[in-house]
């Protein structure tokens, strides 16, 4: 049976009836997702035709020829074929001059919530329901590739086909890598348009001052973006025309590790009635979600609408924005908390997209790794960095865009002996930012990164700007900026970062 752009509710209760997952505590409905409760980037694949071989960004995304792409198609149509089918209409752009049709097409009830949730609904904007899609996915994730038949690395697929618009995946649970492929297929298209697409959040001022929070996952982009005193636009995917921004996406989709009702609690607050959540850790009779509990995965997550969120926008537009932030959380403990960026460092940190994870997350990491994605989200970019580096340049200097590098990792030291940044220190070095105290703030260019630090900040300690005051050795300070800024330089080599950005970057030589 075909169920059509079916209400929530009566989703929720089909969900329950097929015992795809169980209420919690707080109305949100939770599922787990087995093997896959992340993105499998090596299984991810964009079909290779006379349109996109010269377009693609091959270095970083695998191939699958057209004749692998049908057959793999042909089988998924068989094996849906008699099934119960979630479907739904809806958009993919809050700007009605650049939205997109999308049709998903879900195997389970509850991941087609998902997808209700974080794309635009027809009803909710006042747009007709699309009969004619631009872009449809198929989301099976019981049924699997057999790699040597199907050509596949394993038994899952993400498979983007920019010529037909159409998306295959199969073999993953994981509601993310719906949401992800549409974005991945919008960040090729959407160029072509002259738009920027970007993997950031966004939020407005009540005077209609909009700003960009850019970073990867951990960095606290979406934690900071949700503000009781500004309006989210939204959390993760934005595009930026000639006429502003907009949201992408109609709801958010984020990581709820450690979640607190004291630090976020607008996030928390959207966790009810109507939401997915994965992989979260529950207790058996209350059914309260704990989620301090890493016991299944790290990446937990909460799929929710933007109506979720009192003082949000919808659908999300905004004016183009005076202000950018980059967020990194800094593992080596030696970036300031906060520092101005030329036009050119701005370029420079976005094509780097750097950030870290900290010893002990993964089996065998015994000290902080750098992890550079450039654009802050390679894995979401099919064309090569400089086209998306490129209308970054312009639309920054044709709008006058201030920019800023936000440090919201350790201090004082490493992650094995520094201490996490503040995180009310961090928002009120982003209130300064945002509200343009900083513009007329006094700046020391700190040697190794070369970044522009300010010396004073309403409601932070002097010494907090400078991050080599926390470590006991000025010896030990030194070596790990030159430690990181090494990586940096490495990085640029092997991502073909225009030479001429290169003076923009740390040093790297004692």
């Amino acid at each position: 049976m075909i169920y059509f752009n079916t209400a929530i509710p009566k989703l929720i209760e089909m969900a329950l009836f097929r015992r795809e997952g169980m209420l919690t505590a707080t109305g949100a409905f939770l599922v787990y997702t087995g093997k896959y409760t992340g993105q499998s980037p090596n299984d991810k694949y964009i079909v290779e035709t006379a349109d996109t071989v010269q377009d693609i960004w091959w270095e970083n995304n695998l191939k699958m020829s057209e004749k692998q792409f049908n057959s793999l198609h042909n089988k998924m149509l068989d094996y849906l074929r008699g099934k119960d089918l979630f479907i739904f209409a809806g958009y993919a752009g809050a700007d009605p001059r650049y939205s997109l049709p999308v049709k998903v097409i879900n195997e389970f009830a509850w991941q087609n919530i998902v997808m209700q949730q974080l794309l635009i609904r027809a009803q909710d904007t006042c747009w007709p329901v699309p009969t004619t899609p631009q872009l449809t996915v198929l989301a099976a994730p019981s049924f699997t590739a057999n790699p040597a038949a199907d050509g596949t690395r394993s038994e899952t697929f993400i498979i983007i086909n920019p010529g037909r618009k159409l998306i295959l995946i199969g073999g993953t649970h994981y509601a993310g890598e719906i949401k992800e492929s549409i974005f991945s297929l919008l960040n090729y298209l959407l160029p072509k348009q002259n738009i920027l697409p970007m993997h950031c959040s966004a939020n407005q001022a009540a005077n209609g001052e909009t700003a960009l929070f850019f970073g990867l996952s951990g960095t606290g982009k979406t934690a900071l973006s949700t503000n009781t005193d500004r309006c989210l636009i939204g959390n993760d995917e934005h595009g930026w025309s000639q006429d502003g921004i907009f949201n992408i996406e109609g709801g958010c989709y984020v990581k709820c590790t450690r979640l607190s009702r004291k630090y976020e609690p607008e996030i928390w607050d959207a966790i009810k009635f109507g939401a997915i959540l994965e992989n979260v850790v529950v207790d058996n009779e209350a059914r309260r979600p704990n989620y301090d509990s890493q016991a299944i995965t790290e990446n937990t997550r909460a799929a929710y609408p933007m109506d979720h969120i009192p003082n949000s926008i919808y659908p999300g537009t905004g004016s183009h924005p005076s202000t950018i932030v980059f967020m990194t959380a800094d593992a080596f403990g030696v970036l300031p908390p906060i520092a101005r960026l030329t036009t050119e460092q701005a370029l420079f940190y976005f094509l780097s997209g750097y950030s870290s994870r900290p010893a002990g997350t993964e089996t065998g990491i015994t000290e902080p790794q750098a992890t550079f994605s450039a654009c802050f989200g390679s894995s979401f970019f099919p064309l090569k960095p400089g086209v998306y580096a490129n209308l970054l340049k312009e639309k920054i200097n044709r709008h006058k865009v201030r920019v800023f590098l936000v440090n919201t990792g350790w201090q004082g030291g490493p992650y094995s002996s520094g201490t996490r940044i503040n995180s009310n220190n961090t928002r009120l070095l982003v209130t300064a930012a945002l509200n343009g105290f900083l513009d007329s703030a006094e700046y020391i260019t700190e040697p190794v990164f070369k970044l522009h630090r300010p010396l004073k900040c309403p409601g932070i300690p002097d010494d907090l700007l400078n991050p080599s005051l926390f470590w006991h050795s000025q010896t030990a300070y030194r070596e790990n900026a030159l430690k990181l800024a090494a990586m940096f330089h490495s990085n640029a080599c092997q991502a073909d970062i225009p030479p001429e950005l290169f003076a923009a970057g740390p040093g790297y030589t004692n």
